[in-house]
């Protein structure tokens, strides 16, 4: 009896040092969660202003550019996936990764090759262990991530769509990352981010009351575009960085507090285990006394008869 509750202790402690290390991880999470949320919110008047500039140029003239032709018969798309560096965020990296194989198997049924390209460590080891081929991948920060790592990444697909696909070259720019809309609720989403869909956003402009400013180019349309088009990117990729790390804090929030609790649980059940060994190694100890004490009577009855 003694060895059990013994051993009993030790898992109590163990759980316990564990349960104080889920606890500071979801309270460290909980407090990023905000910051994150801010930079989101910071970045979305940009791009949404961006994107209506680049759609204002592209309806105002009849300018051909990969930011907004789409090719006659598309043979090649690249795939950016962000996941995240770390785990202990319950199936964050894996709703991401799964949306990535959805769409990767879409774009095979159209007949389409598929460059992908990723960030994040659970992403590129879920591609390595399957020995899957990846264009180019970006690790290290992907919970804080900065203008200058989107600009990193943004630099190759860049080049890959101004290419022509016999050059190595890609027809179409998707991004799968995941969107963050409320503290619980965190949804893995593709987004084709070239070429743009000019009628979607007219249509969302014209739902939302809005006109489409008009310009006057110089020197001319495609200049102009070209100039965007970098900076279209990214602050696409900025945008969905800063919305998968929220997201990603998030999930870590949930699944700390899950771990936590059910640690929570385990030390109440070990407690009343090591309780019930406790009382019946106290139990045997006056059995045995009592034992004892009654085979002592029963031996000096015996001598003095």
């Amino acid at each position: 009896m003694g060895a059990q509750l013994r051993v009993y202790k030790r898992r109590i402690q163990a759980v316990t040092a564990t349960k104080k290390i889920t606890k500071a991880m979801e309270m460290i999470a909980a407090s990023r969660i905000v910051k994150a949320q801010r930079k989101v919110a910071a970045s979305q008047p940009y791009a949404t202003e961006l994107t209506r500039a680049v759609t204002a140029v592209a309806t105002g003239s009849n300018a051909k550019h990969p930011l907004t032709t789409e090719a006659e018969a598309p043979t090649r798309a690249a795939v950016l996936l962000v996941t995240s560096d770390r785990g202990l965020a319950g199936g964050y990296s894996s709703n991401a990764i799964k949306a990535a194989e959805r769409l990767r198997e879409r774009l095979a049924g159209e007949g389409k090759e598929v460059d992908t390209y990723i960030v994040g460590r659970k992403g590129v080891a879920y591609y390595g262990f399957r020995e899957r081929k990846v264009e180019e991948f970006w690790t290290g920060f992907t919970d804080n991530p900065a203008y200058s790592d989107a600009k990193r990444i943004a630099a190759p697909l860049i080049e890959a769509i101004q290419k022509e696909t016999a050059e190595g070259g890609v027809d179409e720019l998707h991004i799968v990352f995941t969107e963050f809309v409320s503290m619980m609720t965190q949804n893995a989403v593709d987004d084709r981010m070239l070429p743009l869909s000019l009628d979607e956003v007219a249509e969302e402009s014209t739902r939302k009351g809005e006109i489409l400013p008009l310009f006057e180019f110089e020197p001319s349309a495609e200049d102009v575009l070209d100039a965007l088009l970098p900076r279209y990117v990214e602050s696409r990729i900025y945008n969905a960085l800063l919305q998968a790390a929220a997201s990603e804090h998030a999930a870590r929030r949930r699944a700390m507090k899950s771990a936590t609790d059910n640690a929570g649980d385990l030390i109440k059940s070990l407690s009343r285990l090591a309780n019930a060994a406790r009382q019946a190694e106290i139990t045997q100890e006056i059995s045995e006394i009592v034992g004892g004490a009654s085979a002592l009577a029963d031996a000096t009855a015996g001598s003095d008869k």
